[in-house]
Parts: structure tokens; sequence; C-alpha cells
């Protein structure tokens, strides 16, 4: 397209008065990710980041789930690899999938997972990773599933659980890999609202709105350094938010926003 919207094979693209409404789309394994939707995943986020028209974006999956995590397919192919390679194939692999993970914790513009079904193990780690969660309340669970693979979570899980539930429920989840349902993800801080499964993407995207009636150039910098708040001390964050402010004021939305306030008061 002119625009240079992606047209991948694994993800379906639909956009809705300025929200990209993104879907894992293979529904027939329950969205979960091998490498080539890794790779597309990745593509897409990086649209939605240079594309002005686009100010937020909803993540959700085909089918009956959000994302069952790692494709167990491709599990079992990598461990056919030479034993020489497994270790070095695997680190390549965790790089790709950080690439990805990054780049959707990073985008500058609001995110909110519409979680439709299960959220499994890397499936979880992703919609943790947006800014926020509206779960199904009849179909949506979540799970880290990792330790019942031998494996720990990879995808984000171990920095955004913790920040969404606690130290410690976060490694009561993580250790039992017991299964979360709606209304307990909503219970204890795990998602944000519950909706009706044929309602649930419409309230995910009025979510988003609600996040984008301000500048999208004043969004950007606030999530840049909320998501640097706990790593960093107060003295940190007020110089970051004297930065972001001094590249505030020279926006357009600033300058159009203080005219239109003074023109309506002298009227």
């Amino acid at each position: 397209m002119s625009d240079g919207r992606p047209q991948p094979n694994c993800i379906a693209i639909e956009e809705r008065d300025g929200i990209a409404i993104v879907a894992f789309n293979r529904p027939d394994v329950r969205n979960a990710i091998d490498d080539a939707t890794r790779a597309e995943f990745a593509d897409v986020i990086e649209w939605v980041a240079r594309e002005d028209r686009i100010r937020a974006m909803v993540l959700t999956g085909r089918g009956k789930a959000f994302c069952a995590g790692g494709d167990i397919a491709s599990m079992q192919k990598r461990l056919e690899a030479p034993a020489g390679r497994i270790a070095v194939n695997g680190w390549q692999r965790q790089r790709r999938t950080h690439h990805a993970v990054a780049a959707l914790h990073e985008l500058a513009k609001p995110t909110v997972a519409a979680v439709n079904g299960a959220a499994a193990g890397l499936g979880c780690d992703i919609a943790l990773c947006c800014d926020f969660i509206v779960a199904s309340n009849q179909y949506a669970s979540f799970v880290m599933s990792y330790v019942m693979r031998g494996l720990i979570p990879d995808g984000g899980g171990l920095y955004f659980l913790p920040r969404r539930v606690g130290l410690q429920r976060a490694k009561e989840m993580i250790f039992s890999a017991r299964k979360v349902d709606a209304v307990e993800a909503l219970a204890i801080g795990l998602a944000d609202e519950l909706a009706e499964p044929d309602k649930l993407i419409d309230a995910a995207v009025d979510l988003a709105k609600r996040m984008t009636v301000g500048s999208a150039d004043a969004v950007a910098l606030a999530k840049t350094i909320l998501d640097q708040t706990f790593e960093h001390s107060a003295e940190e964050i007020f110089a970051l938010g004297a930065q972001a402010q001094a590249i505030a004021y020279t926006t357009d939305a600033h300058r159009q926003a203080v005219d239109d306030f003074l023109n309506k008061r002298s009227k």
C-alpha cells in the first residue's frame, strides 16, 4: 500500500477512527507465536510507530485464544539442532523476541490488549506489555505456563507482572503456573476492565480513544517517562520531566491550546 502498511500473513490489521486493531491470526494453533509471527509482529509495531494517523493500538487474537504462547512445534524443531548450536540459536531467538517486546513496550502511543481468550506464556507476557488490558468477562484467562515447559518467562513477564500485581503474587503465579480467570484478573489489577465477548473490541477501542483526547506528543513524552518511574529516583524523573516539558513547549499542540484558551476567554 502507498502508506507502507505491512501485509502480514499471521497478523490481521484493521483501522478504526485512528486506532490500529492488530490481531494475531493463527486461530488453528490458538495464535501461538512462531518465528514468522514474531517477525511480522515487530514489523507491524514499527508501522504503527511511524504512522502519524494512528494514535493508539489495540492488540487481540482471532478465534478462541488471545495467544497461546510459543509454538510447541517450533520448540521441538529447536531441540533437533546440533547440541553445539542449541544455546546460540536460542540466544539469537531471544534477541528477536526481545526486539518485538521492547518495540511494543516502547511504542510512544497508548496500547490496549483486548484479551478475548487464553493468554498463556508468551501471550500473557505480550498482554502485560501493553499499557492497558481489557478482558472478556467470559473467556479471558491468564497463565504464566513457562515452568510447565521447563522454562522461565522470556517475553517480559519477569519485569511487567510484578509491576501489575506485586512481587509476591507474581512469584505465586509464575511458580504455580495456575490459571487466573477474568474476574480474578480484575480484582488483582492484572486486567483494567472487563467486557462482554461481543463488546470486547468496542470496549478496547473506546478505552484507546479516551487515552488519545489530548496532544499525541505530550502523551508520547509522558509515557516514555512513566515507563522509567520505578527504575529512577525522584530527582532523575524530575530532570526527565523538565527536558520533556521543554520539548512540549515547542509543539504545535501546546501553541494551539494556549491560543484557543486565550481567544475563548477574550470573547
